[in-house]
């Protein structure tokens, strides 16, 4: 014999079952109304509905591994790798000359090569140990071929002949004719600064030359990288700064393209000599 079939009978705290389904889609919709809305407002013109879907997910899943509410924050770009490239001039083979070119020779045999490198390297060093990627290349080096760089310089010293009192101090110069004009003169902005801080050497503009301005690699290179040349100090009377002290010339020199990649200010010395 069948049990008669009872109703239970619903309490004043409870809800007939119909009643919570219909709640929770209320609920539903509401949210799901809000979340769209919110998507519209906060997502990027860029992103697709699969790479929004895609950041959502990695959002959702790192607030999970959190344990706490999560911020939907678009991706940011990959960062461009900071590369500098710094030249040692008169290295390496050059095509020009036969047995080899050390660029100025002092009479005891002192080369600038010498202090070319020794300068160069420590350069490197400093611009290493602040996070840059850094290519030390040779003066005729074929990498130079349509090379790209956050920026480029290159390193010398001036004549070891004794010319008059006033031949000392450095001089910095970009390429007459570039496509990134500005860039390349912020660049000479920052070294020039940089460098009289860091040497205390006068800035010897009465002595810059064609063969600065047209230096060969500024052909070279692409045309979207900024590049310097540098003369760190005449080898005659400045001789004894840059045999003993080198590792101010590269501090001047690294501190000056350091100022240019961070964009940092530069205020110009002018203290030129005749």
């Amino acid at each position: 014999m069948r049990s008669p079939i009872t109703f239970r009978s619903t309490d004043a705290n409870e809800q007939p079952i119909t009643h919570q389904i219909l709640r929770h889609l209320s609920v539903t919709f509401i949210t799901a109304g809000i979340l769209a809305t919110l998507f519209t407002a906060w997502t990027p013109t860029s992103l697709n509905p699969g790479e929004l879907a895609n950041q959502f997910a990695a959002a959702l899943e790192g607030g999970a591994q959190e344990n706490g509410p999560s911020a939907f924050v678009p991706s940011a770009p990959e960062e461009t790798e900071l590369r500098i490239g710094l030249v040692i001039g008169h290295s390496g083979i050059n095509p020009n000359t036969v047995g080899g070119d050390t660029g100025a020779v002092c009479e005891d045999g002192l080369t600038e090569l010498e202090v070319n490198t020794n300068v160069g390297n420590l350069t490197a060093r400093a611009l290493e140990a602040a996070g840059l990627q850094v290519d030390i290349l040779e003066e005729f080096d074929s990498r130079l071929f349509e090379y790209r760089a956050v920026a480029l310089v290159s390193i010398h010293a001036d004549s070891c002949i004794p010319i008059n009192d006033y031949a000392t101090g450095y001089k910095v110069v970009s390429a007459q004719d570039t496509v990134v004009p500005d860039k390349s003169q912020r660049l000479v902005d920052c070294i020039i600064d940089r460098y009289h801080r860091a040497t205390d050497l006068n800035f010897h503009a009465g002595s810059i030359t064609r063969d600065m301005t047209e230096y060969h690699t500024f052909r070279e290179i692409h045309g979207q990288t900024p590049a310097a040349i540098i003369e760190t100090g005449f080898l005659y009377l400045d001789r004894d700064f840059l045999t003993s002290q080198p590792e101010k010339a590269a501090r001047g020199i690294a501190d000056g393209i350091l100022c240019y990649v961070n964009n940092e200010p530069a205020s110009l010395p002018w203290e030129t000599t005749p």
